[in-house]
């Protein structure tokens, strides 16, 4: 991945190390230096493409969490840009991702038992199938189930969750397996408590709202947050004169706040 340029200053580490591809954590760092400090890590969207987006596209939100106490992080993930790429390897990515930040949580003076995960669109589909597939896994010294990769809590701004139909249009060489990599076919109560966010124009909508149905049947505790009339990516900063990117971030503030994750 060529050189990513943010508007904001970031530390970068190196989480994990895959052939020649280094995989990389962009930190925002609050101003006041403490320890068990909260973190959220986004995970963007866009990555099933061949010119995927980059983890640029939340660094606004990531600069703002980060003005509240959290240390934000964008994390860079495996995606269409890399040659033989496949959803999974980005599935596993997260967990790594997690289970780095966990594992060196005292140096980064983050709290392990303070942790947010938040993705959109593609982002979203492999952090619920990080959580949802656990056999899912790339990196022996990432199997140490003794450091979790599932979050404390989850952010999804619309997302697939139908792995066939992901499978069927983009990987078909994935095809056979699809339906064991597809949420809305494997039902369970996994999840940690969920914020989802979702414009009732979005391609995903009619999908989402399904999906939250039944995973609140069995038991999970998604908080489901429509928009009237959005579309995919209405969230994004520059979309909208930003009216909705300061709306929902309104939403993710509040419900961190709720679980007294910031103040």
């Amino acid at each position: 991945m060529s050189k990513l340029k943010f508007d904001f200053p970031v530390s970068e580490r190196t989480y994990k190390v895959m052939e020649d591809r280094k995989l990389k954590l962009f930190i925002f760092e609050p101003e006041v230096k403490q320890t068990d400090r909260p973190a959220i890590l986004f995970f963007n969207g866009g990555s099933f493409k061949k010119n995927p987006k980059s983890p640029v596209q939340f660094q606004h939100q990531a600069n703002y969490f980060a003005s509240k106490g959290m240390v934000a992080i964008c994390v860079d993930y495996r995606n269409g840009s890399d040659k033989d790429f496949l959803p999974t390897q980005a599935i596993t990515d997260v967990k790594s991702a997690v289970r780095w930040v966990r594992r060196n949580s005292s140096e980064l003076g983050v709290d392990p038992n303070k942790i947010v995960v938040c993705g959109s669109s593609a982002g979203g589909y492999i952090t619920i199938s990080s959580i949802m597939f656990k056999d899912l896994n790339d990196e022996s010294e990432y199997s140490n189930q003794s450091i979790d990769h599932i979050p404390n809590l989850l952010i999804i701004f619309a997302a697939g969750m139908d792995g066939v139909d992901i499978m069927r249009r983009r990987y078909p060489q994935l095809l056979e397996n699809a339906t064991k990599l597809s949420p809305i076919h494997n039902m369970k109560k996994c999840l940690p408590p969920t914020l989802w966010i979702c414009g009732t124009a979005d391609d995903f909508y009619a999908q989402n709202l399904d999906f939250i149905t039944q995973m609140r049947d069995k038991g999970n505790d998604i908080t489901f947050k429509t928009f009237e009339g959005m579309e995919h990516g209405f969230f994004n900063y520059g979309k909208h004169q930003n009216k909705y990117f300061h709306k929902t971030r309104m939403e993710m503030e509040e419900y961190l706040h709720s679980f007294n994750v910031i103040s």
